[in-house]
């Protein structure tokens, strides 16, 4: 196994492409085509991770926080990041960062907080804008359904709960191949007149590429006439945060405590007591305070993420209770989403969960 396979398989699961404006994600360090022996998985990447991937023969390292996020204009050694990149590369160990883009998937962070609480009815809380394409083909009649089921294995039709959905109307399609052309049906310099059907799918942004490579490759034509068109439909899919139901509503307090034993919390702050079950839940993985007024626009009880500040606590309004839970305890599940999917591809390959608490954060 190469780097780049790796890097294929998170990309499968959770495109680069979904990934902030801001992150880092991808291949930090090493080459994409340097074999692989070992992976470790992590949150972070410290030097004690760097050496504990060093004690298992681990060449590869999946984090979920890019380990260079900022740009670094000199490695003097002075920073953590600057020594571990100088042993990274000293010990030809290959980095790779998963984040915002894990994070905007609704399998992705979000859903093993809710995995843990055992929510039900899922969808993103704030769906990313201009995440959905309308792909318009035309194609002989007898060879639509092959180019139909092409499209639909490469991501497109799917229409909430519904998959295998398309638009087909039946026409007739003009061509005139040149002498330099290799036509499918019709002859050279002569107006062939062809029964088609027009073919409409809709599909997620990231399936582009996928979708095109799959019509090419399903068509009979040499030329396949194709469009993409922009659609504004929400695409409950990809985007920030996630919504849900418990399996029965709970009382705020005892779903407190709950959160508290469930993701090893030292402390959990949170806002004030409704007097009321908790039924409806928002959440998302890390710093996640800019998705309170969605939450509440959408009617949840509570709000569970990390990082915010004292005065945000306020802008609950006695709508909502905000339960912060901390950065790396409401992520602290994402690294066994990486080991699942490489166990899952590569049931053989040497992989391991990084044992390193990598939390910065301590409580006295």
């Amino acid at each position: 196994m190469l780097v780049q396979d790796f890097i294929a398989l998170l990309d499968d699961f959770a495109p680069q492409s979904l990934q902030e404006s801001y992150d880092n994600c991808g291949l930090l360090l090493g080459s994409p085509t340097m074999p692989v022996h070992g992976v470790l998985v992590s949150i972070d990447i410290t030097e004690e991770v760097v050496e504990e991937a060093l004690m298992h023969h681990c060449n590869l390292i999946i984090s979920h926080h890019p380990l260079i996020f900022k740009a670094l204009k000199h490695i003097t050694m002075q920073t953590y990041t600057e020594r571990c990149v100088v042993k990274l590369l000293k010990n030809d160990i290959a980095v790779i960062a998963a984040h915002t883009n894990f994070d905007n998937v609704l399998d992705g962070v979000n859903a093993k907080i809710a995995d843990v609480l055992a929510l039900e009815n899922r969808k993103v809380l704030l769906p990313l804008a201009n995440s959905l394409l309308k792909l318009v083909t035309y194609v002989p009649l007898i060879h639509a359904p092959k180019v139909r089921e092409a499209l639909f294995a490469a991501g497109a039709g799917e229409i909430g709960n519904y998959d295998a959905c398309s638009f087909n109307v039946e026409g007739y399609g003009t061509f005139r191949a040149n002498s330099h052309a290799h036509p499918f049906v019709g002859e050279t310099n002569q107006l062939h007149t062809e029964h088609e059907v027009r073919m409409e799918v809709i599909l997620p942004r990231n399936s582009k590429n996928a979708a095109t490579s799959a019509l090419l490759k399903a068509h009979p034509y040499e030329e396949p006439a194709y469009d993409f068109f922009a659609i504004e439909n929400t695409y409950h899919k990809i985007g920030a945060g996630l919504i849900a139901e418990l399996p029965e509503p709970m009382d705020a307090l005892a779903l407190l405590k709950d959160l508290k034993q469930k993701f090893q919390c030292d402390v959990i702050r949170h806002s004030r007591l409704l007097g009321r079950k908790i039924n409806k839940v928002a959440l998302c993985g890390g710093s996640g305070s800019f998705l309170l007024k969605e939450a509440i626009n959408q009617g949840a009880d509570i709000f569970i993420s990390g990082d915010f500040k004292y005065h945000e606590f306020f802008d609950a309004e006695n709508k909502i209770l905000i339960a912060d839970l901390g950065h790396f305890e409401t992520e602290q599940f994402t690294k066994h989403i990486f080991y699942e999917l490489i166990t899952k591809k590569m049931p053989t390959f040497a992989v391991r969960i990084s044992e390193i608490k990598t939390n910065p954060i301590n409580y006295l």
